[in-house]
């Protein structure tokens, strides 16, 4: 899954959010520095990972785009996610999108100087283009498409599946709303044993 996803899957607990968040930015179990907490979210990021990547919707969803951009279609397929969790975003959360995100650049601002070296660098970019606010539009999507496929050097082609997006898009939203409705009770009972750790 990508941000927005993760960022909810945190279930409003800062330090677990936080760590949910810079986790794809941490090797191995090099986080033992960081507060039980953030080790924690660091923990269930991997396991929602885990459980995405195995999901037999999810792989219908990536099969789809497999053709035409090979292994980057696991990174799109979270992408496409995220863009139908922000745009029904109010099926899921009774805070409005734009202020749950918002307290979301909070928490980071607060938090800064524990963050990764990387996440640091990402952060003004992403709160200042709004990115995950942008996922609930398709321009939004668009944008986000372009910039990763600059990323790639242009070898993964990835702003060309907003055509398949749009070609797609009820089959997509469909797998988004049957796999999400899932993943949310997988990782609310991952949320709760870790929390009931030492």
């Amino acid at each position: 899954m990508n941000f927005l996803a993760h960022i909810y899957l945190s279930f409003d607990n800062d330090e677990i959010t936080i760590g949910n968040f810079i986790a794809d930015s941490i090797r191995g179990n090099k986080f033992k520095h960081l507060p039980k907490n953030i080790q924690k979210g660091i923990t269930l990021h991997r396991h929602i990972d885990t459980f995405t990547d195995a999901h037999k919707t999810v792989r219908k969803s990536t099969k789809k785009l497999h053709e035409n951009y090979g292994h980057y279609s696991g990174v799109i397929v979270d992408i496409f996610y995220d863009h139908f969790l922000a745009k029904n975003w109010s099926k899921y959360s009774d805070t409005p999108l734009d202020i749950f995100v918002d307290n979301f650049y909070d928490l980071l601002e607060d938090n800064f100087p524990i963050l990764p070296d990387n996440t640091k660098h990402m952060m003004p970019y992403m709160i200042a283009d709004n990115w995950i606010l942008s996922y609930a539009s398709l321009a939004g999507i668009s944008k986000v498409l372009d910039g990763m496929n600059r990323r790639t050097k242009n070898k993964s082609k990835m702003n060309f599946a907003i055509i398949d997006l749009k070609e797609h898009y009820d089959e997509f939203e469909k797998e988004f709303t049957s796999f999400f409705e899932e993943l949310t009770t997988f990782a609310k009972q991952k949320y709760i044993s870790l929390l009931e750790e030492a």
